[in-house]
Formats: structure tokens, sequence, C-alpha cells
């Protein structure tokens, strides 16, 4: 469970903010919103408008204003709960606000689960160039819960598919032997 995580991680106890789009926040907001009251008596929620075009600095801006209006120091928590978008904005947040404080992925796509949420790599995308703002911030936990696949549109799932097999691929043949022979079980989630 994710409040036992957090315990275990040492972020029990921290104020909190949950960061998340008006796509997946509907979905699972409250849920995490539970879990992290059951660790923390401050638990906040910015949510912006699902896309990539949201992913700029003026988003941050909005982030930053809502942290700072809350109260959030520098033991506080950035709660990313998405996919990339989310954790690319969240994680360079927490790298610039206060210059740098902890925060989490909790990614929702198999695409944030295999790829954005590993690596510390966050940013931003700069008027119409791809992140060209951002910074090394390794989250100090990813907490996954496989049921958020359940509610990925198809295509999504398949664009998560195809970056697990080229992971197989480039790295361990036996695990893409085994991805590919499960295709069906895997497909039916």
């Amino acid at each position: 469970f994710l409040s036992q995580a957090l315990t275990d991680e040492g972020l029990a106890g921290k104020s909190m903010c949950i960061v998340s789009d008006s796509t997946v926040a509907p979905l699972y907001a409250d849920q995490v919103k539970a879990e992290l009251l059951k660790v923390s008596d401050h638990v906040y929620q910015f949510t912006f408008p699902a896309g990539e075009a949201y992913k700029n600095l003026d988003t941050v801006q909005d982030l930053f204003q809502c942290l700072i209006e809350n109260g959030l120091d520098r033991k506080s928590l950035v709660v990313a709960l998405g996919g990339g978008v989310t954790g690319d904005l969240s994680g360079f947040g927490a790298a610039a606000y206060l210059r740098g404080i902890d925060f989490i992925q909790i990614p929702t796509t198999l695409l944030a689960q295999v790829d954005s949420s590993v690596g510390g790599k966050t940013g931003v995308d700069f008027l119409q160039y791809k992140n060209m703002v951002g910074a090394f911030h390794q989250p100090r936990l990813v907490y996954m819960n496989l049921n958020t696949l359940k509610t990925l549109p198809e295509d999504q799932f398949a664009s998560g598919m195809g970056e697990v097999l080229k992971s197989g691929l480039i790295r361990d043949a036996r695990f893409y032997e085994w991805t590919i022979n499960h295709m069906s079980e895997i497909q039916e989630r």
C-alpha cells in the first residue's frame, strides 16, 4: 500500500501536494489522497489541464503558486500522479521549488511506468521546443499500481508495450521472448 511505502521510505509526516491532470485526477486523486492522509495531516492537490500543451513554464508557475499558498517547505513532498507529462512537470517543479524538494512518482500509464518515471529526467517544453527546460531530479519513490492500466485507452497501452518490447530487444532476449509468448494475456491486462 502507498501509505506503508511512504512510511518505509521515511516520507511520512510531510506536507504533500498531489499533482495530476484533468484526466487522471477524477479517476485516482481521491484514492491517493486518502492513502496520503494516513501518513500526513496536510495533503493538497494541484490539477492542471490534460495534454502536452500544458507541459510548460506557465503550468509550473501555477504549481509554484499552489505550493507557496499552501505553505509547503523544504521538507515537503510533491506527488506526481499520472503519465509522463505529469511526471516531467512535477519532477521539474520539485527540482526548482526552494532549490529542490522531494517528490515521488505514481505513474498511471504503462509508458510512464517503464520509461519516464525512472531515471530522474524531468522537464517542460519551452515555446515550440520539447523538453528544453529541465533538471535531473531523482524521485524518492516510484509507486506503481497496475490496476491503473485497466482504465488506459488501448492506443496508450500499445505505446507502452512498444517501450517494453524495445527494452527486451535491447537488454534481455529471454524477457522479450516471454513477452511475445504471453502477449494475449498481457493484452487482456
